[in-house]
């Protein structure tokens, strides 16, 4: 008895010395120094043969008429706009004269408002034009054919028996070398060498993350990455979006204090290098950053600052309004425009919905994050331009670099409701197209 047990202890220390071999040569290694073997490349590949398969499936199992109301619905939306401003509309039509039939318009567009509008549905997960074979939709799908169900019930095995496990054990590792490397290089007097130490600690844990992920991240046009003093503005999606830059970068990060999780990284990471935290609701904080992110920039010799003037997650299919206060600062202007593949995965964070544990659970249970990264040329403020129309320059480039719309409404809107402000601004316009070539009075008001 006493053979068998030693037997089968060093058959267990075989395999673990295994495991540890190949943890090392296939994730830390190739982490460490920032290349890819390739398996990430080979199974998103795999991954897209059998989804393309899976939607041959669901054509064939689902009658045409209903393929063809599903795909109406997705790809329009449930209600059928006209994209045309108030001024055309209503200057067009009663050429800039009051008329009661003006009302319909309004009532027109609040039922529209009602019905979906497209502030709201920014706020949630982005439609799918086809099945990724995940469990989170409505339509009971996996029961077309038994062929789709089998692959249906071998994929979650797949991702729940096998992928979570091993992503999870590699989260833990990464978080744990993070905070532990952070604290030994917090230690170093301030220096070249120390914030060379700090640099790499960041990289390599940033890559691990993406790795835990089985993250496939496209970087286009390098050669126009952030410099030095510069400041890096970004769509924003999920806090992935400071892991996946923080791979080929270094940062300064500007953004809201966390608790939790993401408020452990956080701290870890300030103990090697300067990051600009606040708290949302604390507007007295707001002038503190300007001035902190003022003499940041000031110093070339730091790392660039990387901020999400949204600030707050968009569901990728947008981007919305860029707070005007990292443009009043100066200096040079970085754009980064970041696009996710919902076809692996869901990587918008309704943070409104769902708690980080919810949302680190969503994602790791995903096939993978898949993503393309453009580095835009670097933007600067013109003569007699204003911080306002400054941001709207650079949030219509990275757009469109990145195959989104754009639109003008503050994403705060996921907290809170339309400022009097605004509906004011709405009211003058209108007054202005009525008085428009002639007075009230000469309407025809019945």
């Amino acid at each position: 008895m006493e053979e068998n047990r030693e037997s089968y202890g060093l058959a267990e220390g075989k395999i673990l010395s295994i495991w540890m071999i190949l943890f090392v040569v296939l994730i830390l290694l190739p982490s460490m120094f920032r290349v890819s073997l390739g398996i990430s490349h080979f199974y998103v590949k795999i991954l897209i043969k059998i989804l393309e398969w899976a939607t041959l499936q669901i054509e064939e199992g689902v009658k045409k008429q209903k393929a063809l109301a599903l795909e109406n619905l997705i790809s329009t939306g449930i209600i059928q706009r006209q994209e045309t401003s108030m001024e055309e509309e209503i200057a067009g039509q009663h050429r800039g004269c009051f008329n009661l039939a003006d009302v319909m318009y309004f009532s027109k567009k609040g039922c529209e408002a009602i019905a979906e509008d497209e502030v709201t549905r920014r706020f949630s997960s982005e439609e799918l034009v086809s099945w990724n074979l995940l469990s989170r939709t409505n339509a009971s799908l996996h029961r077309v054919s038994w062929q789709l169900s089998v692959v249906w019930v071998i994929g979650i095995l797949f991702r729940y028996c096998l992928l979570v496990p091993f992503r999870v054990c590699l989260a833990v590792f990464s978080i744990l070398l993070l905070v532990l490397a952070t604290t030994v290089v917090g230690q170093f007097p301030n220096g070249r060498v120390k914030r060379w130490l700090s640099n790499q600690v960041q990289m390599i844990c940033a890559t691990l993350g993406i790795r835990c992920l089985s993250g496939l991240v496209h970087f286009h046009n390098r050669e126009n990455r952030p410099q030095e003093g510069g400041i890096c503005v970004a769509n924003h999606t999920s806090p992935l979006d400071v892991l996946i830059l923080a791979s080929d970068g270094c940062y300064s990060l500007v953004g809201q204090a966390h608790g939790g999780l993401l408020g452990l990284i956080q701290k870890s990471c300030m103990q090697t290098s300067q990051h600009v935290l606040f708290e949302r609701s604390e507007m007295k904080d707001r002038h503190l950053v300007r001035k902190k992110i003022r003499e940041h920039i000031a110093d070339k010799a730091k790392l660039p600052i990387l901020i999400f003037p949204e600030g707050t997650c968009i569901n990728n299919t947008s981007v919305m309004m860029f707070k005007k206060g990292s443009f009043e600062v100066g200096g040079t202007i970085h754009p980064v425009a970041i696009k996710y593949d919902p076809r692996f995965g869901d990587a918008f964070w309704n943070s409104t919905k769902y708690s980080v544990m919810t949302y680190a659970f969503n994602v790791i249970t995903s096939w993978a994050i898949v993503c393309n990264v453009w580095y835009l040329p670097p933007m600067v403020k013109e003569e007699e331009e204003d911080a306002v129309h400054f941001a709207n320059r650079v949030k219509s480039v990275i757009a469109a670099r990145g195959g989104m719309s754009v639109l003008p409404w503050d994403g705060g809107l996921k907290r809170k409701k339309v400022k009097e402000s605004f509906k004011e601004e709405q009211q003058k316009k209108y007054c202005q197209i009525a008085i428009e070539n002639g007075s009230v009075g000469n309407g025809n008001v019945y």
